[in-house]
């Protein structure tokens, strides 16, 4: 089963995949994809504000922010860590919660990265926001840091994300039942 999807201009297949014994999501991926990755970087660009510095969870938004960094001319982009990395000091911590990920699990600033944000305009950005239980995660880790947050930005909303005024988006993507129909 799949769901069509249309975004930044492109179409994709997408690949349904069981969550539970009643639900299931659109498995959309960027990795690996560079034509949706440079489109979806470009839409998201036309609606961001202004902003000093971009955020982003590992791992499905790293080519996003990547691309975001380049075409926008900016040198640098931070992300957000699941795991303490030994080259990492003063380092910021909270807990994440996501769908596509079982059980709770934390994400990790370094401190000279927070350094860099404090005082400094954020956009957040992900590929997803479904619960947005990572999105409110990257959140908290900037402010810790003293930064601003700008914008929350994502390629997808969805299910009940696609209702919230707090973010910003390209598409609509939802949520499914366990024989592929979407939910209402």
């Amino acid at each position: 089963m799949t769901y069509t999807i249309r975004v930044a201009g492109l179409t994709r297949e997408l690949p349904l995949c069981p969550i539970s014994d009643s639900l299931s999501i659109a498995g959309f991926v960027i990795f690996g994809d560079v034509e949706l990755t440079c489109a979806c970087a470009k839409a998201l660009l036309e609606k961001a504000p202004e902003f000093d510095y971009m955020v982003a969870p590992e791992a499905k938004a790293i080519p996003l922010a990547h691309e975001m960094a380049r075409q926008s001319g900016r040198n640098e982009y931070i992300l957000t860590r699941k795991k303490k990395k030994a080259y990492m000091t003063d380092v910021f911590e909270t807990a994440d919660s996501s769908i596509t990920t079982e059980g709770e699990q934390k994400l990790y600033m370094d401190g000279a990265d927070a350094r860099r944000i404090r005082g400094k305009r954020v956009l957040i950005l992900d590929d997803v926001i479904s619960t947005g239980g990572s999105i409110a995660a990257v959140e908290n880790l900037v402010t810790q840091a003293g930064g601003i947050v700008v914008a929350r930005m994502a390629i997808l909303a969805e299910g009940d994300a696609a209702q919230r005024d707090d973010i910003l988006y390209l598409e609509p993507l939802p949520l499914f039942d366990a024989q592929g129909n979407p939910r209402t």
